[in-house]
Order: C-alpha cells, then sequence, then structure tokens
C-alpha cells in the first residue's frame, strides 16, 4: 500500500521574515552584485523574498526609487579617508572622487543609472558633507562650492557610464579604432582644427585625463563667481 503523506498545515510552516525597505533593498543589491542591475525587477525580488510583486511597492514606488536606494546603499563602500589625511586639497578631492569612481566601475548598471537616481540618505550626505569640506579647505567660495559638488559628481557619473564595463571589450576597441582613423583622416579643408589636433584629441592615459578634468573644475570654481 502506498504512504499517504499528510499536508502540512500552514500553521506549522516556518513564519516569512518580515518585509522592510532595509530588506527589500538588500536583496536588490545581492541581485545586482551576482546578475546585474537588469535583473532587479520588482518581480525578480518578490521571487527572492517569496511575496507578491504588489506586496514591494508598500516599501518602494518604482524601479527608479529602488535604483536611488541601490546606489545610496553602495555609496556607504566610497572611501572617505582622504577628508581627515594630509595632503594637497585637490588631491584629496581626486582620492575621493576615484573611489566613488570605483564603486560604480564595479557595477555598471548602477553606473548609468546613477545619472538620473537621487538618492538622500546619510551616505549619499556624507559624500556630499565630504567635498565640501575638502573645497573649503582650499579656499573655493561657499555659492561655488555648493554649485561645484554637483558638477564634480555629474562629471564623475558620467565618466564612470561611459566606461564602466567597456574597458575590456571587443566592441569598445573597434569604437576607438574607428574614431582614431577617422580624426587621422579628416580633412585639412573642411576640418582643419581637427586635422591639426586630431592625435591630440585621443592622447593621454585615462588616469591623467581625469586628474585633470577635475583640476579643471577645481580651479574654474575658485575663479568663477556664481551669475548675477
Amino acid at each position: 500500500m502506498p504512504a499517504h503523506h499528510q499536508p502540512v498545515s500552514r500553521r506549522e510552516r516556518p513564519a516569512k521574515p518580515a518585509l522592510t525597505r532595509e530588506g527589500i533593498v538588500a536583496t536588490a543589491v545581492r541581485v545586482m552584485r551576482s546578475e546585474g542591475l537588469e535583473r532587479v525587477t520588482m518581480r525578480r525580488l518578490a521571487t527572492e523574498l517569496d511575496t507578491g510583486p504588489a506586496s514591494l511597492y508598500v516599501y518602494v514606488t518604482n524601479t527608479v526609487e529602488l535604483h536611488a536606494a541601490i546606489l545610496e546603499e553602495m555609496l556607504g563602500e566610497v572611501d572617505l579617508g582622504p577628508v581627515a589625511a594630509a595632503g594637497d586639497w585637490r588631491e584629496r578631492i581626486d582620492a575621493v572622487l576615484s573611489s566613488y569612481r570605483h564603486v560604480l566601475y564595479e557595477n555598471p548598471g548602477l553606473a548609468r543609472s546613477a545619472l538620473v537616481a537621487r538618492p538622500s540618505g546619510p551616505n549619499y550626505l556624507n559624500l556630499v558633507e565630504a567635498l565640501l569640506v575638502l573645497l573649503g579647505e582650499g579656499g573655493v567660495p561657499d555659492a561655488q562650492a555648493a554649485w561645484g559638488v554637483d558638477l564634480l559628481l555629474q562629471d564623475t557619473t558620467a565618466n564612470a557610464a561611459e566606461h564602466a564595463g567597456r574597458d575590456d571589450s571587443g566592441s569598445s576597441t573597434n569604437e576607438w579604432n574607428l574614431l582614431a582613423a577617422a580624426l587621422a583622416d579628416a580633412s585639412s579643408t573642411s576640418t582643419p582644427r581637427i586635422a591639426a589636433l586630431g592625435a591630440q584629441l585621443l592622447s593621454g592615459p585615462p588616469l591623467r585625463r581625469r586628474k585633470w578634468a577635475v583640476r579643471t573644475l577645481l580651479d574654474g570654481m575658485l575663479h568663477t563667481p556664481l551669475p548675477e
């Protein structure tokens, strides 16, 4: 005679952990690290958390808010140690921004999302505070520093979004070679300035170019008052 299996009463099943915003974000970060940001959907998270997608919207309004929450969580990995270190204030700002860029590089989808995400948690505020402290130490007037922080973060985020996940890809190399060839073949008649400066347009290693970009922004903040 076949054995009869008694159904398990719902009361005997282990209780599921209560849903929380923190738990949802932690799960989203775990999925992003293992599968990429494009896999972080409400349906995917609902499966991981053994619930329905509708239940998640009580804690996170939409995917944009979820991505901002993920970015906020990842900003906790940015090294703010240079703020308290010795050395040139410009170099220390560059070190903080390099750490921020590295966090985005490690998560290519997040780098692109960060262009529009608006985190507002303590990790983001700590990053902004660190940059403001260093700008103040460098003598940047308060008004220019307040606007300048946005420029620094936008430039770093855009750089990461452009390059994250592409540096070692064959398609990226091919695109670069096509651009270099186009600049080298530029007409001295129709595009004389490109013909004259073509080699310089792509010159210099990425690290050197990034440092120059940060230095240019910082020098501009020092000497450019806000418009009336």
